[in-house]
């Protein structure tokens, strides 16, 4: 197996964010997925997708250390290049995130090499580690041209619950935003 396809001539992509809810790209199948040395972070801030310069955002990244479970999705050889044309224009806006092939554990066992988008710790846009308190109010703030950053987080969120994904850093900012919605 090369790193970017298996013997059967298709290619995988891991989504840890949106990607779990909204690929936006044809995929032959999908199923949960393992990946080590990197953990989900909502550390970078966006001023396109979820924000704008004036009121950033913050979205999802990819971090150094830890692991993190998320969808792996499988794509037909046929479809790669458009759907590699798409995840560049779709996650790469500001390149912010470094694209690399990644081995991945699938639930089924395999293990794969899957394109991940980790974030580029020294770029601008990299937050780094923020309290609480600082993710709720930039979340609260931005939006952006794919919408409301809170419905992002939230969803996001919501979909890691239903896959039997806990994120307790997550959840706790989740609680905070809902919290904060039934106080208005």
């Amino acid at each position: 197996m090369n790193a970017q396809t298996d013997m059967a001539g298709t290619h995988w992509v891991f989504g840890y964010g949106s990607l779990i809810w909204n690929p936006g790209f044809p995929h032959v199948s999908a199923q949960q997925g393992l990946l080590r040395g990197a953990h989900r972070s909502l550390s970078i801030v966006s001023t396109h997708h979820r924000g704008t310069s004036e009121r950033p955002g913050l979205v999802f990244g990819l971090a150094r250390g830890g692991a993190c479970r998320g969808m792996v999705f499988e794509v037909a050889d046929a479809d790669w290049t458009a759907v590699r044309a798409y995840l560049e224009a779709r996650e790469q806006v500001t390149s912010v995130y470094r694209d690399v092939m990644r081995p991945v554990r699938l639930t089924d066992g395999r293990m794969v090499g899957a394109l991940a988008f980790v974030v580029d710790e020294n770029h601008e846009q990299f937050a780094g580690r923020l309290s609480l308190d600082q993710q709720v109010a930039m979340v609260r703030a931005g939006v952006g041209l794919s919408g409301r950053n809170i419905d992002y987080v939230i969803n996001t969120a919501r979909h890691l619950e239903s896959l039997g994904i806990r994120d307790h850093q997550l959840m706790a900012l989740v609680a905070m935003l809902e919290g904060d919605a039934e106080a208005a």
